[in-house]
């Protein structure tokens, strides 16, 4: 294999496909990344088994062929190389070196056999259907918060995809939750979803995922089956297996009766909730509201550190409320609210809090109250 191909295309590459790549690794070949060039472009595959990630880039292919070599160190060799720089790749079958070349610097690195890289298993997907960039990083972005990180209940680590039913009829639906919080974010329905079945999309893939949308008019593949969802831009595949489990019934914590309704800034809440929570305790991170009369007073009283109070104007037409939060969740939720007021419906200091965007209930989430 010989291959000239520039810096900046080779970085875009090959730093999308070590990012899935798993530092510690017990296997050799899953740190490589397989390099296979024929044509007029170069593909860079790596996977970690569970994600798969394809890059096809534009190169001058002198040689075709193929091999594997550390994903780490090709990423980093580049990135220390010049901008502008044209970079030359060479494998040498004989000493089982790739030997990469830009201007008057020059590295020999070790390689193992393509024969023993793992190509993840195509899948026969059920649905396939094609959806904006912008779509699906607000349908992810707005729900990867309230992921568990609590590896037990292994079916919250990731974003549970489906199709659903909502007052304006069928939608694409994202959801998330860990127990304390949770996030319902809707979508149009694209053409072609209609079959799609509902599957976990785990939370690394989700991460992943957020580097292909980017452009708000790129268009993304989505490909689901039952074991495998797949997203592909014209350049970039990568296909993941998702989190075999059932997903609880989150429509049965999402409260309707709640009354009480506050309207707040989104901005100065968020801003008035990190003031007072810098006394607070980093253990609890317990923040006080008290609302009446157009008022709201937020407070922290942490015995060792100190008291903080702050008080908004806010819109609230209803009977005293006295309710207890996680700043860190409170904070968390109102960074979600694209637009100027967040409204917030409550019930009773013990109950579950409903949070959207104005009027809008595309974007839904819950938050569960503390004692304080």
């Amino acid at each position: 294999m010989k291959i000239s191909i520039e810096r900046a295309v080779l970085l875009k590459a090959v730093s999308q496909a070590q990012s899935v790549v798993e530092r510690r690794n017990t296997i050799p070949i899953l740190a490589n990344v397989l390099i296979e060039a024929e044509g007029s472009s170069v593909t860079l595959r790596a996977t970690d088994l569970d994600i798969e990630v394809l890059d096809r880039a534009p190169a001058m292919v002198q040689q075709a062929g193929a091999t594997t070599v550390s994903a780490v160190l090709l990423h980093e060799i580049v990135r220390k190389l010049p901008d502008g720089a044209l970079v030359e790749l060479v494998d040498d079958a004989r000493t089982g070196r790739l030997q990469v070349s830009a201007g008057r610097s020059n590295f020999a690195l070790a390689t193992l056999p393509k024969e023993d890289f793992p190509i993840m298993a195509s899948s026969e997907y059920s649905a396939n259907f094609s959806a904006q960039a912008r779509e699906l990083r607000r349908l992810f972005d707005k729900s990867k918060f309230a992921i568990s990180t609590e590896e037990t209940r292994y079916y919250l680590n990731g974003v549970y995809m489906h199709v659903a039913e909502s007052d304006s009829g069928r939608v694409l639906r994202c959801v998330a939750t860990d127990g304390h919080r949770l996030a319902r974010v809707d979508a149009a329905l694209p053409e072609g979803a209609e079959a799609m079945p509902g599957v976990i999309v785990p939370r690394k893939t989700v991460g992943e995922l957020r580097k292909l949308l980017d452009d708000d008019e790129m268009q993304i593949a989505v490909s689901v089956s039952e074991t495998k969802i797949r997203f592909a831009t014209p350049d970039i595949t990568m296909t993941s297996k998702v989190i075999d489990g059932t997903f609880p019934d989150y429509t049965r914590v999402i409260p309707l009766q709640n009354a009480k309704r506050l309207e707040v800034d989104a901005a100065e809440f968020a801003k008035a909730v990190d003031r007072v929570a810098t006394v607070s305790s980093e253990r609890s991170r317990a923040v006080k509201l008290v609302l009446e009369d157009d008022r709201l007073v937020l407070s922290v009283n942490a015995p060792d550190a100190g008291a903080a109070e702050e008080e908004l104007i806010v819109s609230y037409a209803d009977e005293r409320l006295e309710i207890g939060f996680n700043a860190k969740y409170l904070l968390e939720i109102a960074s979600q609210v694209d637009r100027e007021n967040a409204v917030f419906l409550f019930n009773a200091s013990g109950d579950p809090t409903l949070m959207r965007e104005g009027n809008d209930t595309s974007a839904v989430y819950v938050v569960m109250p503390m004692r304080v």
